[in-house]
């Protein structure tokens, strides 16, 4: 309850324009803004641009932001939607590039991590709510109001998701 309280004083602060509270709100959710946004691209520099963007979009769109609610979710929300986006374009922009040639699948960045790399391979959306539900540990409920997703289409990426992981294992 306190740490929701500071962080809610925080983003008063930082929509006030104080540099040391957006400073400590950079350093409480970058690292799970930079992990989100790693897990769903796989790309360590597009992750970092990503989360670092999501945080100028944040910053930007401050004023309008609700401070009865938290700034992780919506931060994050940001960061998935952002990441998700970068996937499909660079999914796109391989299937131009290469034609008719089938593109090999990615390499796990955590040798021998045969789950990871089956990650990888999942559609971005299909990736984004596993990640947010089983590495970040969000609830469904988080992922569909981050996410602006009914519960429902959340709960069946996760079980789709899940599936197709099942059978590329």
């Amino acid at each position: 309850m306190r740490e929701a309280r500071d962080e809610r004083a925080r983003v008063r602060g930082a929509q006030r324009g104080s540099v040391s509270d957006l400073e400590t709100l950079f350093r409480t959710h970058w690292p799970r803004a930079f992990r989100a946004a790693y897990l769903v691209t796989h790309d360590a520099a597009a992750a970092e641009d990503i989360a670092q963007e999501s945080f100028l979009a944040a910053l930007r769109a401050l004023d309008r932001f609700d401070r009865r609610r938290p700034f992780g979710p919506w931060l994050h929300r940001i960061v998935v939607n952002r990441a998700i986006d970068w996937t499909r374009t660079r999914r796109l922009r391989a299937e131009v590039e290469l034609a008719d040639v089938l593109p090999a699948p990615p390499e796990a960045s955590m040798a021998g991590d045969e789950t990871f790399s089956a990650l990888v391979r999942l559609s971005p959306e299909h990736r984004a709510v596993i990640v947010m539900r089983y590495l970040l540990e969000f609830t469904p409920g988080e992922i569909a109001e981050a996410l602006d997703l009914p519960r429902g289409t959340v709960n069946s990426r996760l079980r789709r998701g899940l599936d197709a992981l099942g059978d590329e294992l």
